[in-house]
């Protein structure tokens, strides 16, 4: 027993942090204060070597975000990965480095710890992934890391890149950068955030254990990529029609897949994926301190709806099907309450964290120089995600009971409950909190008021659409419900094309061919036959020395 007495260690250490950052943070609100720390770590000549960290509001904020849901996450693992775990220890440590990696990346400007940050959460996500070692889990999280490393290429182009300006501290030159390393940033961040082409990795990192995935699909990993164009921000290279494109179809097919999709835990997986193209279309139109409430108020509302279905898993006997469940609020109405919670929170519904940030991103939106087809995106994706969870909340709420006869499972308050509590309450306040002490709410919004409605107009017909749509089950063919499963078949689809461009290279233009053979292979080849004919000098030097001792006589005379 002594051994989760680590858990609530280090619960009380990240909460006091948590508050720490809060207060620090509304303080620097308030006066307006950004800080720089700087460590000389190494001096040669004039080659200088610096740890730097940049401190205002808004990095203060996301580390009380990211430290807050921490806290909840490992006082919630006490019981759910310690009751019946022998390596629960372990566990523990493997995400407080998650956490180390994350907050390295959030601190600070330079793009050496920036990377560093980036790897220990690839690295560390594999690890976590691959936690319950069978083959699916092995799998996925072979596809999760492999997925970051595209994001690691990006980076590693940028830091020699940035060198020709004089440092790695890019906070200083976001004016001066060409257009082509903002590209480079845009393809980095699709690969962390899930981004279409790269979106298939992240209902496959669900194999993690359920605590994993509320840190993970809440405020640390997917929403790196988010964070960091936030801190590239450039209004001039931003404002790009085509990225715009690209995160308002993630948002649509993510959507479309969590219609037809039964595993409770990848329906909450995608509609993280909806909502990370909403920040990303959102920062694509020029709407940087949106993009950003949204970031941490999504946060909140995520982390306590994975660990509400958590708890569901974990007393349904590690069942995720959402057709075995049904009327689980009459088993666990504590449970069942806060998920709802932060079901209507996601969808938007007034006064709920989430109302604030999406309303405020929607209308803004109208300001913004965008066409009849983005307009038209926007709202129905809106739909579309009060469809998918109102669904959800009919296959588990409503739906009858389909598990076992003799199955009863009891609301008993524990550590569990005490997580979803706080982070109930956050879902609540904290989108409204924020938006006041911010000044987000000086904005004056004028909109007729039809448009002002609609937002709310299309929040009722994705309900209502939700409900129609249960149980249509036989209208459409087989292909289409797989071919929405299957996000698309965005994975087989990178398999064809890799195959594709291998062949090319290989028979067409003979590139792997000839870089073998001048190349590594090559080099190997004449060091290993140079290194045969010093040895057979060495082992026949005295009959080497008698003849070239002959042939110089010869000379000589």
């Amino acid at each position: 027993m002594f051994k989760l007495n680590f858990y609530y260690l280090w619960f009380f250490i990240l909460l006091f942090f948590s508050l720490m950052f809060l207060y620090f943070g509304l303080y620097f609100i308030y006066f307006n204060y950004s800080f720089f720390f700087e460590w000389n770590l190494f001096n040669l000549n004039s080659i200088s070597l610096c740890y730097l960290i940049y401190l205002d509001w808004m990095s203060m904020l996301f580390c009380f975000v990211v430290f807050f849901i921490s806290s909840m996450v490992l006082f919630y693992s006490s019981v759910y990965m310690g009751y019946n775990s022998y390596s629960s220890i372990r566990f523990l440590y493997i995400v407080l480095l998650f956490i180390m990696s994350m907050i390295l990346m959030i601190l600070s400007p330079n793009l050496i710890s920036i990377l560093l940050g980036w790897d220990g959460l690839g690295i560390v996500s594999y690890c976590l992934v691959i936690y319950y070692q069978s083959n699916s889990s092995f799998l996925s999280g072979m596809l999760t890391c492999l997925s970051n490393r595209l994001g690691d290429i990006g980076l590693l182009i940028m830091i020699c890149w940035l060198f020709s300006y004089g440092s790695w501290h890019f906070i200083f030159y976001t004016g001066f950068f060409d257009s082509l390393i903002f590209y480079v940033i845009f393809v980095s961040s699709f690969t962390s955030s899930a981004q279409i082409p790269f979106s298939c990795w992240l209902p496959a990192a669900m194999a993690a254990p359920t605590p994993v995935s509320s840190l993970v699909h809440s405020s640390t990993l997917v929403t790196a990529g988010v964070y960091m164009l936030i801190r590239f921000y450039n209004v001039f290279y931003y404002l790009n029609s085509y990225f715009l494109l690209m995160s308002m179809i993630t948002m649509l097919i993510s959507s479309f897949c969590a219609s037809y999709e039964f595993d409770l835990k990848k329906i909450i997986a995608l509609s993280t994926l909806s909502q990370l193209g909403l920040m990303m279309s959102s920062l694509f139109l020029g709407m940087l301190d949106l993009s950003y409430f949204h970031l941490v108020s999504h946060a909140m509302f995520k982390s306590l709806l994975f660990l509400c279905a958590g708890i569901y898993i974990f007393y349904m006997n590690d069942n995720q099907d959402i057709r075995f469940m049904g009327s689980i609020c009459l088993l666990m109405p504590y449970t069942s309450t806060c998920f709802t919670i932060s079901n209507l929170s996601l969808c938007g519904i007034p006064f709920l964290s989430g109302f604030y940030s999406k309303d405020m991103i929607i209308e803004f939106s109208l300001y913004s120089n965008m066409n009849l087809l983005t307009f038209i995106l926007y709202y129905f994706s809106l739909g579309l995600t009060c469809m998918y969870t109102f669904r959800l909340f009919y296959y588990t709420m409503i739906f009858n009971v389909k598990f076992s006869n003799f199955y009863v499972c009891l609301d008993s308050f524990n550590y569990m409950k005490f997580s979803i509590f706080f982070l109930t309450l956050m879902s609540m306040f904290f989108g409204c909190s924020f938006f006041w002490l911010t000044g987000l709410s000086m904005t004056f919004v004028l909109l007729p008021f039809f448009i002002k409605l609609m937002s709310l107009f299309f929040v009722f017909i994705g309900f209502i659409m939700g409900y129609d749509t249960k149980n249509f089950c036989h209208i459409f063919n087989l292909n289409y419900y797989y071919f929405n499963s299957m996000m698309w078949f965005m994975y087989f689809h990178s398999f064809y094309l890799y195959n594709f461009f291998f062949i090319f290279m290989y028979k067409s233009l003979s590139v792997l061919s000839w870089g073998e053979y001048y190349g590594a292979y090559g080099l190997s080849y004449y060091i290993y036959n140079l290194s045969n004919f010093f040895q057979f000098y060495f082992i026949n030097n005295t009959s080497i020395f008698l003849f070239t001792f002959f042939i110089w006589f010869l000379i000589m005379i």
